[in-house]
């Protein structure tokens, strides 16, 4: 291979230069996909709830020379939203990529549901999202060929006995990336969801340490085994580089063949 070849190839296969802001990002799947993007050459904010976790983990981080911030801030909630925009300004001075990770659950059976519980899910899993993408869109729109990833579930695409209102909730992240990506690609910016099966974070050891939960999931799994949250970060970074420059409203699985798997 040419020097000028591999050049050009690791140009297109890099986060250089590249400023994310990722919400959730201080364990499990947030957490490996701040750690991919710091390690491809991006500058990062993260955005938690928790201050004394953002604070060890950008200790970590920065002792390593990387370039990462953080902010303590509730994204479902319009003052978090506020204060994660005011810092963006201040620490990063510009913006070409979101990460919405943020999301919560609650399992139960639709008939058992409260109007609270209800609300709560959508107001995290969907209206954070939607006011988030908003609320930086400015800064995206003057980035450099902008990327959103929105984290989603197999359980917006099919049933997956985790809750309705999870379920529709993740169903309409994906709705809601088709019609950004439309909407913003005169923008040149590009909007993808993914959407994990069951992933090994500290949210889903409680279910997984279950022998029957474990079964059912490898049974319905032909990977037969449950996945790695870098195994999300590795799509989700590329889905943000020179690469990826040609995919934009897609919904992609990572879900070592649960949908294709039909009987």
């Amino acid at each position: 291979m040419t020097n000028s070849l591999a050049q050009t190839i690791s140009q297109r296969w890099t986060l250089q230069g590249k400023k994310a802001l990722i919400t959730g990002a201080t364990k499990g799947i947030g957490q490996a996909i701040a750690a991919e993007f710091l390690g491809l050459g991006a500058e990062i904010m993260i955005v938690a709830r928790n201050s004394e976790a953002i604070e060890q983990q950008l200790q970590s981080w920065q002792s390593q020379g990387w370039l990462a911030h953080g902010i303590a801030a509730d994204v479902a909630t319009s003052q978090g939203r506020q204060l994660i925009f005011d810092q963006v300004g201040q620490k990063l001075s510009g913006l070409d990529i979101l990460i919405n990770n943020v999301g919560t659950n609650i399992r139960k059976k639709a008939v058992e549901y409260t109007a609270e519980e209800y609300d709560h899910i959508f107001q995290t899993n969907v209206r954070s999202v939607f006011e988030m993408c908003r609320l930086v869109y400015p800064l995206l729109k003057a980035g450099d060929n902008s990327s959103i990833v929105n984290v989603g579930s197999v359980a917006g695409l099919t049933s997956i006995r985790t809750g309705a209102p999870y379920g529709m909730s993740k169903a309409a992240l994906v709705q809601l990336t088709k019609s950004l990506a439309v909407e913003w690609a005169d923008d040149h910016i590009r909007v993808n969801t993914v959407a994990p099966w069951f992933i090994r974070t500290p949210l889903t050891e409680p279910l997984l340490n279950n022998p029957e939960v474990l079964a059912g999931v490898l049974a319905g799994t032909p990977l037969k085994r449950v996945g790695e949250p870098e195994e999300i970060a590795g799509l989700v970074a590329f889905l943000c580089m020179p690469s990826a420059t040609y995919i934009t409203g897609q919904c992609i699985a990572v879900d070592g063949g649960f949908l294709a798997f039909g009987f």
